[in-house]
C-alpha cells in the first residue's frame, strides 16, 4: 500500500513539473503558446478573434440608452487580447437616474407652458376639445319634479376597473367612482339621462365625465359635450350624455369598428414583443389615418378607424384601444402643445413612455416623437389636468433615440441601398443571412452590411453579440463550411430613419 501512494506522489510531481516547463516554454516561445490555444480550443479547433471598431471610427448607436456602441467604457475580452465597448449601466440604475446621473422624478413634474416650442413642420396639427358642460340652474319646482319621475338608470353596481388600464377611474374618491360606474353603464346602454345614484356636485363631475371618457374609447358614440341640471347650492339631480350619430344605428357602426381594429389587431398579434406590436400600430395609423381639422367625429377612436380622418384625439383614442385590445397599458394624455393637444402615455415593461402619433405622421412618417421621456417632450407638450396624474415617462430600454433635428440628419435605409424587402426583422433572419453571406463569399477579406428594424431587435442583437451566442448561432459553422480556420470580425453600426440600424461586418478569414 506504501509503494502505491509513494507512485502517486511521484506521478503528481512528475505532472506538476512538466507544467511548469510548459509554462516557462510558453513564456518564452509566444507563437507556441498560440499553436497549442488553438490545438485546445473548442469548436474543432476554430479561433474566432472578435473585435470592436476603435474610438472614433464612425460606430454609432442609441446613445441615450447606454448600450454598446454607446459607452465610453472598455474592457478586455478574454481570450482575444482585443478590447470591446460594454455598458457600465444596469436596469436598476436607469430607473434611479437618467443619462446623466441625475435622480429621476417619481411623479410628472410639468415643464413652464410658456417655453413650449412647436416645431414649425407640426404646427397647427392638434384639434383636441376639451369636455364641455352645459350647466343650468333650476327652480325648485322643476328640481321636485325631476326627483319624482328621473331613474339613475343604470347604476353600474359591481363593475370594476383595473387601475393599470383605468388609471382615470383611480384618480376619483369613492363617490366620484360611483358615479363613473354608472356614468359607464349607462352610456353602454344608451340611455341619456338619468338622476345621480349619489349626491354630487356639479363641479366635480366635470372630472368624472372626462375621467369616463378619457379611460374608453370604445366607447366611440360619446360626445365631449354634456348637460347637467342643479340646484343653487351646486348639487346635480340630472345628467345628460350627448351620443353622436352612431348611435342611431349601434350595432352596424360597432362591427364596422371592430372590424377596422381588427384589420390592424390581427397584423400586430404576429409579433412575439410589446414593442414590436406598438410599432406595427403606431405604423398602421400613420398609414391608413389623415390629419383632417374638418373631420367628423373628429374626438373618437371611429374617426381614425373607420373613417380614416381626424385629429390627434382620433389618432391618440385609437392608437389607446389598439393597444388595450393587445394587453398593453396604454393611456389618453391631454395637454398643450402649442394649441390644446392629445397623445398617448404607454407601459413597456416597467417603464412609460410618451407617443404622439399625430406629430409622427408628418411627410412619410417619422418616429420623432414615438416612445420618448418627459425630458424629451419637455419644450413641446406638457399635460394639463387630470393627465398631470399619470405615470411619470421616465423609460430608457424603449426610448427612441435622437431628436427630432437628429433623425432628420439620419441616412434612411434606401440611401444606404437597401430596398424594403431586404431589411430584417427578426435575428433568425439576420443569423441565416449572415451565414448565407459567409457561404457565398468564401474565406479572404470583405464586409457586407445588414440592416436591422426596430430597437428591440438591435438590443436582441447586442445581447447575441455581448454574450457571443452568435458564434453558435451563424458563425462557427460558417467558417467551418468555407474552411476557414480563424475570423477577425468588426462590427460598425450607423442609426438610420425609421428605427433602424445599418450593421457593417468587416471580416477577416483565414
Amino acid at each position: 500500500m506504501k509503494r502505491f501512494f509513494k507512485g502517486i506522489l511521484h506521478l503528481l510531481l512528475f505532472l506538476s513539473v512538466l507544467l511548469m516547463a510548459l509554462v516557462f516554454f510558453c513564456a518564452w516561445k509566444p507563437e507556441a503558446a498560440e499553436k497549442i490555444a488553438q490545438i485546445l480550443y473548442e469548436d474543432d479547433g476554430i479561433l474566432v478573434d472578435i473585435a470592436s471598431p476603435e474610438p472614433g471610427s464612425g460606430t454609432t448607436g442609441p446613445q441615450e440608452n447606454g448600450g454598446p456602441a454607446a459607452s465610453g467604457q472598455e474592457t478586455q475580452q478574454e481570450g482575444t487580447g482585443e478590447t470591446q465597448a460594454v455598458s457600465g449601466e444596469t436596469d436598476g440604475e436607469m430607473q434611479a437616474e437618467d443619462g446623466d446621473g441625475e435622480e429621476v422624478p417619481a411623479t410628472y413634474i410639468p415643464p413652464e407652458k410658456s417655453a413650449i416650442s412647436v416645431p414649425e413642420e407640426v404646427a397647427g396639427k392638434s384639434g383636441y376639445q376639451e369636455i364641455e358642460a352645459k350647466d343650468s340652474e333650476i327652480e325648485e319646482e322643476e328640481a321636485q319634479t325631476l326627483i319624482e319621475s328621473l331613474e339613475p338608470g343604470e347604476t353600474g353596481d359591481g363593475l370594476s376597473f383595473d387601475p393599470l388600464f383605468y388609471p382615470y377611474y383611480n384618480m376619483l374618491d369613492e363617490t366620484g367612482q360611483h358615479i363613473y360606474r354608472q356614468i359607464y353603464a349607462n352610456a353602454q346602454a344608451l340611455n341619456p339621462a338619468f338622476s345621480p345614484v349619489v349626491p354630487i356636485r356639479a363641479r366635480q363631475l366635470r372630472d368624472v365625465i372626462s375621467a369616463v371618457y378619457n379611460d374608453h374609447p370604445e366607447l366611440f358614440w360619446l360626445d365631449t359635450m354634456y348637460s347637467c341640471k342643479r340646484l343653487g347650492n351646486g348639487q346635480c339631480l340630472e345628467i345628460d350624455l350627448q351620443f353622436n350619430r352612431t348611435a342611431e344605428n349601434l350595432e352596424r357602426e360597432n362591427t364596422a369598428f371592430e372590424n377596422a381594429a381588427e384589420a390592424i389587431l390581427t397584423g400586430a398579434r404576429g409579433f412575439s414583443s410589446d414593442y414590436d406590436k406598438e410599432r406595427f400600430v403606431h405604423d398602421s395609423l400613420l398609414r391608413d389615418v389623415d390629419y383632417v381639422k374638418s373631420a367628423e367625429m373628429n374626438q373618437s377612436a371611429y374617426s381614425a378607424l373607420v373613417n380614416g380622418r381626424t385629429v390627434c384625439a382620433g389618432y391618440a383614442r385609437a392608437f389607446q384601444y389598439l393597444m388595450q385590445q393587445l394587453g398593453i397599458p396604454c393611456y389618453y394624455c391631454t395637454g398643450y402643445a402649442g394649441e390644446d393637444h392629445a397623445w398617448n402615455i404607454i407601459k413597456l415593461e416597467e417603464e412609460y413612455y410618451n407617443v404622439d402619433a399625430t406629430w409622427d405622421d408628418t411627410g412619410e412618417g417619422t418616429y420623432d416623437y414615438f416612445n420618448k421621456t418627459d425630458q424629451d417632450y419637455a419644450d413641446t407638450h406638457v399635460r394639463q389636468e387630470l393627465s398631470v396624474n399619470l405615470p411619470p415617462c421616465n423609460g430608457e430600454k424603449y426610448r427612441t433615440a435622437g431628436t427630432s433635428g437628429e433623425a432628420a440628419g439620419r441616412r434612411s435605409s434606401a440611401d444606404a441601398g437597401f430596398t424594403e424587402d431586404e431589411i430584417l426583422r427578426s435575428l433568425t433572419d439576420y443569423y441565416n443571412e449572415c451565414f448565407d453571406e459567409i457561404l457565398t463569399r468564401g474565406a479572404g477579406n470583405y464586409e457586407f452590411s445588414k440592416v436591422l428594424e426596430g430597437q428591440a431587435l438591435y438590443r436582441e442583437w447586442e445581447v447575441a453579440y455581448d454574450t457571443e451566442t452568435y458564434r453558435d448561432e451563424y458563425l462557427i459553422e460558417a467558417m467551418r463550411s468555407v474552411g476557414a480556420k480563424s475570423c477577425h470580425l468588426s462590427l460598425i453600426i450607423e442609426e438610420l430613419q425609421q428605427d433602424r440600424y445599418l450593421i457593417t461586418h468587416e471580416l477577416q478569414l483565414h
